[in-house]
């Protein structure tokens, strides 16, 4: 257990992502063989989001982009979709995929997600499973929060130690997702937590045995 509990460094998450990013997409399908359906969750995600067409939406952490067809859809043609991450190589396969699809509205950016300049008032932040493996994670929800338009919302799905039956399973789970770059760290943090220091309505969902969570942050419409 006790490997699992340090929190990876940035370094380290740059040289993981290097190494995943070519079977990333393939890797993270194989959680369905569980019943984790990811696909489902992130979703539920995009639809918190609650984007009308032609709105501009920021993903920190984007890799692979294996949000963007859900995001294309809900923003539209005249919308903006902007996927920033770390890793030239996940983003690599992110260009790709725009490629294939052929969807002009989407930029990529490679940045650090704690060095990035948000858009002003933009209509949604996303952030899915990546969040708290970012080391200055409240940083990125504060500057996210505060580039928000009235009325948009800024959404975190990710993963908790579960606080049911399962909890004695930690270790296990941990073990799972391991390869992913999550630890004891990251899955005890509280984004939510950091949301409502910004935003006055903050909720928070647990799904599939209180492993994954969606949290959704509002900012108020003047």
């Amino acid at each position: 257990m006790t490997g699992f509990k340090q929190p990876l460094s940035g370094e380290a998450i740059h040289r993981l992502y290097a190494k995943r990013a070519r079977f990333y997409d393939f890797t993270v399908n194989l959680y369905y063989l569980l019943g984790f359906r990811k696909f489902h969750y992130r979703r539920r995600a995009v639809e918190a989001l609650g984007l009308q067409m032609g709105d501009t939406v920021v993903e920190i952490a984007c890799g692979t982009g294996l949000n963007f067809g859900l995001l294309c859809k809900a923003v539209g043609p005249r919308g903006r979709v902007v996927g920033v991450d770390f890793s030239p190589q996940m983003l690599d396969v992110a260009r790709r995929r725009v490629a294939r699809r052929n969807w002009p509205n989407v930029v990529l950016v490679q940045c650090d997600a704690a060095d990035y300049r948000f858009p002003p008032r933009v209509n949604g932040v996303l952030s899915t499973f990546a969040l708290t493996l970012i080391p200055h994670y409240e940083k990125v929800v504060a500057v996210g929060c505060q580039a928000l338009a009235a009325g948009g919302r800024f959404v975190v799905l990710d993963l908790q130690i579960p606080r049911n039956w399962l909890r004695p399973l930690a270790p296990l789970g941990l073990w799972l997702v391991r390869p992913f770059g999550n630890t004891w760290a990251s899955t005890t943090a509280r984004p939510w937590e950091a949301l409502a220091r910004h935003l006055p309505v903050v909720r928070r969902t647990s799904l599939y045995f209180d492993v994954p969570y969606l949290a959704v942050g509002h900012k108020e419409r003047r």
